[in-house]
């Protein structure tokens, strides 16, 4: 449960900083280069929100389960 609650949150940030990272590729139409949109990118901290996401739903998925499976006792 706890899993997915991180999974979904995570998928929730990436898809918010990709949101913002895509906006912003409107500032190459404006005539700016690629160094400069690169600079702009790193200073707005909105745009950090896309590789967090991407961390925590990685870390959601690859870490190994710690609770172990529950059986049913024999009656």
């Amino acid at each position: 449960m706890i899993r997915s609650f991180f999974f979904l949150t995570g998928f929730g940030i990436a898809v918010a900083g990709g949101i913002s990272t895509i906006a912003y590729l409107n500032i190459l139409a404006t005539g700016t280069n690629l160094l400069e949109f690169m600079l702009f990118i790193i200073s707005r901290p909105e745009c950090y929100l896309l590789p967090l996401g991407i961390i925590i739903v990685a870390i959601s998925l690859y870490l190994p389960k710690t609770d172990k499976p529950i059986f049913r006792k024999k009656e």
